[in-house]
């Protein structure tokens, strides 16, 4: 069933407003900035280096289009009242704004989505992208992960 240009999916279920996440165009922009990073590193490099070595290489090449980020971005979490500190490090923080976490693969996992998504919950950011440098083609690597609101309480302001 086609379901192009409804809000519905093909399954009948209407989707409720408040599980609709609103990407600001900011944060869009910085999306594309960070995509297209990726790809000249990718054009440049190729696969088949560690991760650690298109880390490098990404950040230098945000740092050529003037975007401010930071790396390896320690990030606390509090569980039950407690503060756990460096609860995990983000790979990339562009503008403190958005997450990019970077991989050098054969596959992606579920288990990497799912990593993106801890993070981007934590961190209260509406997306982050997953990027497997590891692929004859990045276009294959590029994924945009979206911080989908648990209940309505969750949604982002």
């Amino acid at each position: 069933m086609n379901n192009k240009g409804t809000k519905e999916p093909s399954f009948g279920l209407e989707i409720p407003d408040w599980k609709r996440v609103r990407v600001p165009d900011d944060v869009e922009l910085l999306g594309k900035v960070v995509v297209d990073s990726a790809f000249a590193v990718h054009q440049e490099l190729g696969p088949g280096l560690l991760e650690s070595a298109y880390e490098a290489c990404l950040s230098h090449e945000l740092r050529l289009r003037g975007v401010n980020h930071q790396l390896q971005l320690p990030v606390s979490l509090n569980y039950k009242g407690i503060r756990v500190e460096n609860g995990y490090r983000a790979d990339v923080v562009v503008e403190d704004k958005l997450l990019v976490e970077l991989k050098a693969v054969d596959q992606l996992l579920p288990v990497h989505t799912a990593q993106v998504i801890t993070y981007l919950r934590l961190k209260r950011f509406p997306l982050g992208l997953l990027i497997n440098f590891n692929e004859t083609l990045i276009k294959h690597g590029i994924h945009r992960v979206l911080n989908v609101p648990r209940s309505p309480e969750e949604v982002l302001t």
